[in-house]
């Protein structure tokens, strides 16, 4: 009785340590990506600065709106092949090794912007719109497809909304203080800030340790949950496969397949990102209708509104993850999807200026919501195939949003903001209604193959159900 006694009390007390232990990394790893997220929100804030600071530098250089197009389309160009190769990349190299060089490249190619004689400033322009638009793509896959190793996967709609939430404040104060910047300081002044935020950012990225990358063959935190710990051997299957060269079918495209309905998701985020170039396009002229001589007011209001709901929305969202451990899931970026494009139309209905502020505060939290739960699920998928997953999706984004400025700018010539935005975005809302009916039938499946399994008990033969799950969030 005594050594029977004993030994029980000998196994609560390695639970408890084991417990406490765990209670313990769990919170190192969770202070170490807030740091990262601090960084990320500052390289974000330099982001945003340029991106108004070089635009207006390269109209100023070239004293052509054509140039500004140019750049712009180079920048997407870049991104749109950074995201196709990607994965490649983090089946090779650690997700830190990648974070910390595109800091490393976005910093120094701005130094060469600075340093750059009259005579170059044309090619180190377009040397710029390259690295940027490379080196964003890579550092956004590696942080989003390395998260479920960073914080565990209990943990990943905590951190994908703690992400977000630092992007959101950084864009405000980037688009808020460009004008500022630029006015006060003058461009090289504004360059140099830029380049200390990726080199800020770089530092940070040193500093820590990073877990994902190199076919997710890094390791995790202590204490946090590796995705492909369970539930993974199907997809883990059809990479080896794709590897031996039983499957022809590129890796990105095997990560679509390895879950119902994520071709379509990606997809729907393609046809979002095309509806987003048109309120980007549009905001500026429908401004301009409302108060011609400072039209800059209302974009400026808009944007700083959106981003509003968008943080209040990750707040909630953070608490809900925190209060029961699950994620806002599949539906929630369909739903999400439909109120956010709904929203943008109705911003260009021409309502009072309070009504729309309120459109905007809603397209914010929608927009909020529809990120997180993107990305949430895309981290579901094996880690041997997400790293491709997130670069083919950031192709499709970076497709949707560069095709869109191209149409978009040609019917804006034609037709009212309003129905560009409409037809950008109702196009967005018939997709999404398409991917929520698929995600209703997948789950119907799944109720009636439950209920086939407890139906044929004890006859395994019989019931079986395909492994691949949608979010349950």
């Amino acid at each position: 009785m005594t050594s029977g006694t004993g030994s029980a009390d000998g196994s609560k007390a390695d639970e408890t340590d084991g417990d406490t232990r765990k209670a313990r990394d769990t919170a190192v790893s969770e202070r170490r990506f807030r740091f990262l997220v601090a960084g990320y929100a500052v390289s974000s804030y330099g982001t945003f600065l340029n991106m108004v600071a070089l635009n207006l530098f390269v109209y100023e250089t070239t004293g052509r709106a054509l140039a500004m197009g140019l750049f712009m389309a180079v920048r997407l160009a870049s991104g749109f092949v950074a995201g196709l190769v990607v994965g490649g990349l983090l089946a090779r190299f650690s997700a830190k090794s990648i974070m910390l060089w595109a800091n490393v490249g976005q910093g120094a190619v701005m130094l060469v912007l600075i340093l750059a004689p009259d005579g170059m400033l044309t090619g180190a322009l377009m040397a710029v719109s390259v690295v940027i638009g490379a080196c964003g793509t890579l550092f956004m896959v590696a942080l989003r497809s390395s998260i479920p190793e960073m914080v565990g996967e209990d943990r990943r709609a905590w951190a994908n909304s703690l992400s977000i939430t630092g992007r959101s404040l950084a864009m405000v104060a980037g688009f808020a203080s460009a004008g500022v910047v630029v006015s006060l300081v003058g461009y090289t002044a504004a360059f140099l800030v830029d380049m200390a935020t990726f080199v800020a950012c770089a530092v940070t990225v040193a500093l820590l340790p990073i877990a994902g990358g190199k076919g997710a063959g890094g390791s995790a935190p202590e204490g946090s949950e590796r995705s492909e710990r369970s539930g993974d051997s199907g997809a883990g299957k059809d990479a080896s496969a794709a590897k031996s060269g039983r499957r022809r079918r590129p890796v990105a495209f095997l990560a679509l397949a390895a879950a119902p309905g994520m071709g379509l998701m990606v997809a729907l985020r393609g046809v979002d990102a095309f509806g987003s170039s048109s309120h980007n396009a549009a905001l500026p002229i429908y401004s301009t209708s409302l108060d011609a001589s400072n039209p800059a007011v209302f974009v400026s209001a808009f944007w700083c509104v959106w981003a509003l709901g968008n943080i209040g929305a990750q707040q909630v969202i953070q608490r809900y993850a925190q209060r029961t451990g699950r994620s806002v899931g599949a539906l929630g970026f369909g739903y999400g999807t439909v109120v956010m494009s709904a929203a943008f139309i109705a911003a260009f209905a021409g309502f009072p200026l309070a009504v729309t502020a309120v459109i905007a505060l809603i397209a914010g939290a929608a927009d909020g919501l529809t990120e997180v739960a993107y990305t949430s699920h895309l981290q579901t998928l094996p880690a041997t195939l997400r790293g491709h997953a997130f670069g083919l999706s950031a192709t499709f984004e970076n497709l949707g949003f560069g095709v869109g400025m191209i149409l978009v700018a040609a019917a804006l010539d034609r037709f009212s903001p309003l129905a560009v935005v409409g037809w950008s975005h109702g196009a967005a809302i018939v997709v999404a209604v398409v991917f929520l009916l698929r995600v209703a039938g997948v789950r119907r499946a799944e109720r009636t193959g439950l209920r086939k399994e407890e139906a044929v008990e004890g006859r395994p033969d019989r019931g079986d159900r395909d492994g691949a799950e949608v979010s349950r969030g």
